[in-house]
């Protein structure tokens, strides 16, 4: 299995990666003590410093970008943020469909975005709240950070390594295909596994290693096309992480008038 260790790298994997700019808007420790003298600077901050360093993960339809989008004490700051405006599903909205079967979903989900848009998948279709003002925050970071505009976000909250998610890939056709997924995590590091549509189940057509991934708190993964077309991911159970992870997958909903909520109505 090819693995690629994030926890606290941020060392630029790929010579082509182009830089883009830092979304933080808060001053890293690093520009507060500017007035430090040269010698005196913690050396750990130059990894943080503008613009982000992307590191590039590759294989046989797979693109794509990593990089820490927060320090530390700012991913912190948005845990507990969300912690307190986050409200996740309940009752039926908490179960989800399987090949014709009905299972409370192993974690708990919200979904947010622009006024009126709805997002369908494993059979369940559902209406997106209001952006909360940190919701609003982290959206306009990662719009900085990779220069994509994001309408809609799924939030994942897993309380510990027992909370876990299945293969599956981000391929609804609301979806714009033109555009990435980004997927924010926060809290506890997690194993994250891609395995190629080829490479699943007994009868395997073709021998391609897993990628595994293991994303950092303050973390940022960008999903490019056409990952989603030939690649599952999953979230595996990790039963020795005993704290919370909240992700955020930030899309871009194709605005379908047949869907979409009519105001006033």
């Amino acid at each position: 299995m090819d693995q690629f260790l994030f926890q606290g790298q941020n060392k630029r994997l790929c010579s082509n990666d182009v830089p883009r700019r830092s979304p933080r808007k808060k001053k890293t420790k690093m520009e507060e003590h500017e007035s430090i003298k040269e010698e005196d600077k913690d050396p750990s901050f130059e990894e943080f410093s503008h613009p982000i360093p992307w590191q590039k993960i590759e294989a046989e339809g797979l693109d794509c970008d990593y990089a820490l989008l927060f320090l530390k004490e700012e991913a912190d700051d948005l845990f507990r943020q969300l912690e307190e405006e986050v409200v996740y599903s309940t009752g039926e909205e908490a179960k989800v469909q399987v090949f014709g079967k009905v299972y409370n979903i192993p974690r708990k989900q919200a979904t947010y975005g622009n006024a009126g848009l709805t997002y369908t998948y494993s059979g369940v279709t559902r209406l997106a709240c209001p952006w909360t003002p940190t919701l609003e925050y982290i959206r306009n970071a990662v719009t900085e950070a990779t220069g994509q505009k994001f309408n809609f976000v799924l939030i994942n909250r897993y309380k510990d390594g027992q909370d876990h998610m299945g293969e599956h890939r981000d391929d609804e056709k609301e979806l714009d295909p033109s555009c990435p997924i980004a997927s924010v995590s926060l809290g506890a590091a997690r194993d994250f596994i891609f395995r190629h549509r080829d490479a699943r189940g007994k009868r395997t057509s073709r021998q391609i290693d897993p990628v595994n991934l293991k994303l950092a708190h303050g973390s940022l993964l960008l999903m490019n096309p056409p990952t989603n077309t030939f690649w599952y991911h999953s979230l595996p159970v990790r039963k020795k992480v005993l704290s919370p992870r909240i992700n955020l997958t930030f899309r871009r909903i194709l605005v379908d008038f047949r869907k979409t909520i009519k105001q006033n109505h």
